[in-house]
């Protein structure tokens, strides 16, 4: 195919069904949480004492189960990531979106419906199962994102799932305002609003074909395959692409079908994983989360009231998505491994610098201004590279057969390393202040090691090159 050809609007319908109605459940549900989080934990505090007649309910126990609330989120997205490639294989890319959809009707009616009913429980339950929902998301969305796009067009397409990712995490902190949904009374449908996307995806996706790949390599479908794929680039030009994919399920015919324990006895397959889950462990263990947390706390250092703070965080959210969308027209320019150096290191020299100007943000106003800046420059580097790269890099590593297994383990291990910032990072950063930040650059400098020595670069890149890539000793 010639280059400049396949990005139509059919292609981008398809992209838009998938993506919007997927990430946007994995930012929204992220980020909605924050704003309204002392209603909530008011209102469970009136739900104990109308269940037990106590007037006072122990404080710790409402933080309790605001904490159980706010991380089974987590939970549900490691069982759904573990869960990714069996649905996969047996449902299919667009088959596995669909029916994944059942999870966010359920998640939005039992929170929709958790204040009229006086039932906290409503609320961790919809959360697990928005986190079930958001842990398949971040497998089938990249991988039918990646098995639709031409092969130039491939890291911008993969873009598109963080991109979205990150404008619904702005669109849950804007109608979290105290001005908008974030009210004692309007909190649940702040909540249910989950509903939407998952609504557009059912009514938009099923006008889509299957992912062509699937379709052949997946199930032998060749003339479906060819539809498919004449559907997606909007021309019936698609012997190139047909052939490539035709010459990938011949070899991979003679291939036995890769099991999970395969994935770590075959060298072939070993070095694609570990290096998918590594950078799957860099993106959440940067230290962004963190960052987001501390953000407004750091704001508040800086003489900003209450609301000024709030605002200066959703100026970092448009930043993040700005960046994102720089970052779509970056990927394909200059390459994966550049932009993954780029912000992992960029990220390194900024919590250095962030870890010394907040031991002295109360010796000069300036300081604390500088602050705010080193927050903001540390969520532009990770736009730029290390926040969507990871999402779309296990698709390009692995062909068909091992693609789904690969994309269980890794977005498992994204969101176990997820889970595990949120659970350490409040205890770490009450023991240290400012300090916190320092483990984080000692990682980030691990990671721009291990990016520069391990990871290859995948643009432009067929399967059969990717993959002869790793025959040779360097990436073994």
């Amino acid at each position: 195919m010639a280059k400049g050809q396949g990005f139509n609007g059919r292609l981008a319908f398809a992209i838009a069904a998938a993506a919007l109605g997927s990430s946007f459940q994995h930012g929204y549900n992220t980020g909605v949480v924050n704003a309204p989080q002392k209603l909530i934990e008011d209102w469970i505090k009136s739900v104990e004492q109308n269940r037990t007649g106590i007037p006072e309910v122990d404080p710790g126990k409402v933080t309790m189960i605001w904490s159980i609330a706010v991380s089974i989120f987590c939970v549900g997205g490691m069982i759904g990531g573990a869960i990714t490639g069996l649905v996969a294989d047996r449902f299919g890319r667009k088959g596995g979106l669909l029916i994944n959809n059942v999870f966010v009707i359920a998640a939005g009616i039992l929170q929709g419906c958790s204040r009229a009913a006086g039932s906290y429980e409503m609320i961790i339950l919809g959360r697990f199962f928005i986190g079930i929902n958001s842990g398949l998301n971040a497998g089938l969305a990249p991988m039918y994102l990646a098995e639709i796009s031409p092969i130039h067009f491939r890291g911008a397409v993969g873009t598109v799932y963080q991109l979205v990712v990150t404008i619904s995490i702005l669109v849950s902190q804007i109608l979290g305002l105290g001005s908008l949904l974030g009210t004692e009374t309007k909190w649940p449908v702040l909540l249910a609003l989950t509903v939407v996307p998952g609504i557009f995806q059912l009514v938009t996706l099923p006008l889509c074909p299957e992912s062509p790949k699937f379709l052949l390599l997946g199930r032998g479908q060749e003339t479906e395959a060819h539809a498919a794929l004449r559907w997606l680039r909007g021309t019936i030009e698609v012997h190139d692409e047909m052939d490539e994919m035709t010459n990938e399920y011949e070899a991979m015919k003679s291939l036995p079908k890769v099991t999970m324990r395969e994935m770590f006895t075959n060298s072939m397959l070993r070095a694609p994983l570990l290096i998918s889950m590594m950078l799957m462990v860099c993106q959440q263990l940067s230290g962004i989360n963190a960052v987001m947390f501390f953000s407004t706390k750091i704001f508040k250092l800086a003489n900003l009231d209450d609301d000024s703070a709030q605002y200066a965080t959703l100026g970092m959210g448009s930043m993040n998505v700005f960046m994102t969308l720089v970052s779509l027209v970056l990927v394909e320019k200059t390459g994966r491994k550049t932009l993954l150096l780029i912000g992992f290191a960029g990220m390194c020299i900024d919590t250095v610098l962030l870890t010394i100007a907040l031991a002295y943000v109360h010796s000069a106003q300036w300081v604390s201004y500088l602050s705010i800046l080193l927050v903001i420059v540390f969520v532009v580097m990770f736009a730029v590279g290390p926040g969507s790269i990871p999402w779309f890099m296990v698709s390009e590593l692995f062909n068909q057969s091992a693609r789904p297994a690969a994309t269980s383990l890794a977005v498992g291990v994204n969101w176990t390393a997820n889970f595990i910032v949120g659970l350490g990072f409040l205890p770490l950063q009450e023991a240290m202040g400012g300090y916190v930040f320092i483990i984080f650059s000692v990682l980030l400098a691990l990671f721009v090691v291990f990016i520069f020595y391990k990871v290859p670069e995948t643009k432009n890149k067929t399967m059969e090159e990717i993959s002869a890539m790793f025959r040779q000793q360097s990436y073994q």
